[in-house]
């Protein structure tokens, strides 16, 4: 696992990713470039990384689903790192449960949806079958969890940083362009990233502002899941009675061992995605689970066994990062 250190620096930059070192130092106690070196270290060793992409406000006009994918015998890893690749898929797992591998999926609209699936996937050597549920509402997702290695007072230092929220300006050319650009690098400067885009650091600081303060684009730090806090990720299909589905979201969003809850198609109405310090922590929250919502069935489960791709980052065999794929969502327009 990574060292209290480690964490706390990652915690802070889960809190405010584009915060100064200056503040990040004295959130945490120490220098400024040694909170900035100690970063590079982090990145160099492939252990933690920043990325970006559509923030909710954007997600409303997109489509997402999960796709189920059976493979013929071997050939589920050979499968995983083909569609990897795929800008479309933000997240790739190998999963031991009702399938061999679960995709995350993103389109601009369902007919593009649809032609991935059809035409791309299903048609791959090795892909036995699919199985797609769309997720008309995503009520939670990964940039909510955190490590909690620092304080409140230590959170209520970065707070300086945070923009205030605002109405969420509307998606446009250059917008694309900003998030495609932070999703190599998010914490590039405003004169990096304008020099990049071609237009002047105003311009790229008042659409940045605007971005983040609406929802438009969300930054999230990553950590190698071999060495996080909580390094079992499971998937949970679950069933609740359809007036209550809104209220079972909101119970299931508070749990800290929650990164994901979405709505979905199928038997299941609800898929919850937790990160769990080990395989028998399962247990026990489940059974929390089902003793705050009594109505609540667990129609099935799956264990990630390799996580291939996360948050448009391929991932070696230790979780760590080996590459990006920018996640332009509207690359089929």
């Amino acid at each position: 696992m990574l060292s209290e250190t480690d964490l706390a620096l990652v915690n802070a930059l889960q809190v405010q990713p584009r915060a100064s070192w200056s503040l990040i130092g004295r959130a945490l106690g120490v220098g400024p470039v040694t909170v900035a070196r100690h970063w590079e270290r982090l990145v160099e060793r492939r252990e933690a990384w920043l990325t970006a992409y559509p923030g909710s406000a954007v997600g409303e006009r997109l489509v997402f689903a999960f796709v189920q994918v059976d493979c013929a015998p071997g050939e589920a890893m050979r499968v995983a790192r083909t569609v990897a690749a795929d800008p479309c898929l933000t997240a790739v797992d190998h999963v031991a449960g009702p399938c061999d591998l679960v995709l995350h999926l993103v389109a601009s609209s369902l007919e593009a949806a649809s032609r991935y699936v059809v035409d791309r996937l299903a048609g791959l050597p090795g892909v036995a079958a699919t199985r797609t549920l769309v997720a008309p509402r995503m009520y939670a997702e990964g940039s909510r969890w955190q490590v909690r290695a620092i304080s409140r007072e230590q959170r209520g230092t970065l707070a300086v940083a945070r923009p205030s929220p605002g109405m969420a300006p509307r998606f446009g050319s250059l917008d694309r362009a900003l998030l495609l650009a932070l999703g190599e690098n998010a914490r590039a400067t405003h004169a990096e990233l304008a020099s990049r885009l071609g237009v002047g650091a105003s311009t790229v600081r008042r659409h940045l502002s605007a971005a983040l303060a609406g929802g438009v684009i969300r930054l999230r730090c990553e950590i190698a899941r071999s060495l996080s806090p909580a390094p079992v990720t499971m998937l949970l299909w679950l069933r609740v009675p359809p007036d209550q589905l809104e209220r079972a979201a909101r119970t299931l969003g508070r749990f800290p061992e929650v990164r994901m809850c979405a709505a979905v198609s199928g038997a299941a109405n609800l898929l919850v995605g937790v990160w769990l310090r080990s395989p028998a922590d399962a247990v026990s929250l489940e059974s929390e689970m089902v003793g705050k919502l009594s109505r609540l069935e667990i129609v099935d489960r799956a264990v990630t066994l390799r996580p291939v791709k996360l948050g448009g980052c391929l991932l070696d065999e230790w979780g760590r990062i080996s590459g990006r794929v920018p996640m332009d969502f509207w690359a089929d327009v």
